[in-house]
């Protein structure tokens, strides 16, 4: 009051902790967003080489002569990620800073890529079977780990209504290149078996591409934690799962949904051996098909954000599931290449769309210290289904036919979308206690 009479301002308040929180998001986001961006274009392009339903089941069905084996080797992969999921949770839910813990883990990942394609140069058929199947292991435990920690890190620097842009934007550029990637590494790499083996020099492409995309990461400005959890072990935090997955209906149903559609994907590893039933699977083809399948998934993920700021991720979920249970039916009713091409668009259009969906729904429930369990968990149950499709897959169609493998896909992705529309979008709902860059 005196000062007011003696015409001196007062101090404004402070920001409190939560707007200096905000205020730091939206002054770095610009180079937050590009860092991503370019994380995304060199570094997503290698991951995706590998993860596409081309290269690595075709060397490994090379190597074995066996869809069983093919089976193995894919759930190798995504076992590894279910292990590690929720460790990785215990390794950040007590840190303020969790950007250290993404960039050691991504180099661990990209070694494994390495081992790979040099397992692939040096090994040969059953010792090199046994190889690709440990490091797809390992790349996909480290994996894990760096899906919640990365996720978690993007919850954190990118606000919920940029989300959308930035996934849309980096998996369309690491697409684009990973398509053009894919069709040379097939094309040049795989069809003249160059420097020896082919695949092992699309993998080494795969592990230099990506390792030039983690340095962009180095440029990531990452806001101090608010809340943290105190450290405790995996132990203790498994016994609390059951009560975190229901403290929210939603989360359960949403839960549910994405264990359903990841099943779903045991018919993935297969898609193009049985297009080899109807066409000469060489490498020119393997180009071919990649290309479909990568460019078709690089061009709706710019859709598929656009939606996602706009609308909310259960109706990217709902809408990509869709297109990719349409366009495995698609696959079945064929027996020409242009019409597997096709077939291919609409799988990579629709499994992107899923995997967008899937990976960013998830950081729109539970309170900021919540999020990175909350992410673990559902990955975990995610990839153990993903795990566990490919193996069944593996024996039916070793067992009976493809057409198996893809028809009990068809139907639990069916029971997935009627589970995801029992899900109320959480961006429209009021929740106490939502994190601070919500």
């Amino acid at each position: 009051m005196i000062a007011e009479q003696q015409g001196i301002a007062e101090p404004a308040s402070r920001p409190t902790a939560e707007e200096a929180y905000r205020a730091q998001v939206l002054r770095d986001l610009p180079r937050n967003f590009g860092a991503n961006l370019a994380h995304g274009m060199l570094g997503m392009t290698g991951f995706r080489l590998v993860a596409a339903p081309t290269f690595v089941p075709a060397y490994i069905y090379l190597l074995s002569s066996s869809e069983i084996a093919v089976g193995m080797a894919v759930s190798a992969q995504f076992l590894g990620m279910a292990l590690s999921s929720i460790w990785g949770a215990t390794l950040i839910e007590h840190r303020r800073h969790v950007l250290p813990v993404v960039y050691r883990v991504g180099w661990l990942m990209r070694a494994q890529i390495l081992g790979l394609a040099l397992s692939g140069y040096f090994l040969s058929g059953h010792r090199a079977f046994i190889a690709a199947c440990v490091f797809l292991a390992l790349f996909g435990f480290f994996s894990g780990m760096q899906g919640v920690s990365f996720n978690f890190l993007m919850s954190k620097v990118i606000p919920v209504g940029r989300r959308g842009q930035l996934t849309g934007m980096r998996n369309f550029l690491g697409g684009l290149t990973a398509s053009g990637v894919a069709y040379l590494g097939g094309k040049y790499l795989v069809e003249t078996n160059a420097f020896g083996n082919g695949y092992a020099s699309t993998f080494l492409l795969a592990f230099v591409l990506t390792s030039l995309g983690i340095a962009a990461l180095t440029f990531v400005r990452e806001p101090e934690s608010l809340a943290v959890r105190a450290r405790s072990s995996l132990w203790g935090r498994l016994r609390e799962v059951p009560t975190l997955v229901r403290s929210d209906v939603h989360y359960q149903r949403f839960f549910f949904a994405r264990a359903l559609a990841a099943l779903g994907t045991a018919g993935v590893p297969f898609y193009a051996l049985y297009v080899g039933k109807f066409v000469s699977l060489s490498g020119a083809t393997l180009g071919y098909l990649s290309l479909a399948f990568l460019l078709a998934q690089t061009v709706s993920n710019l859709a598929w954000g656009a939606i996602a700021d706009r609308h909310g991720y259960r109706l990217v979920f709902l809408v990509s599931m869709g297109l990719w249970t349409a366009s495995t039916v698609g696959l079945m009713l064929t027996n020409d290449l242009p019409f597997f091409l096709l077939a291919f668009c609409g799988l990579g259009a629709g499994l992107g769309g899923y995997q967008v969906a899937s990976q960013n729904f998830v950081l729109e429930f539970g309170t900021h210290h919540e999020r990175p369990m909350l992410i673990a968990i559902s990955d975990t149950a995610s990839h153990l289904m993903m795990a566990i499709g490919p193996l069944l897959g593996g024996l039916l169609a070793q067992r009976f036919d493809f057409v198996y493998v893809f028809s009990i896909a068809i139907v639990v992705q069916t029971i997935s979308m009627l589970a995801i529309l029992r899900v109320v979008e959480p961006r429209h709902r009021l929740q106490r206690g939502r994190g601070v860059n919500d």
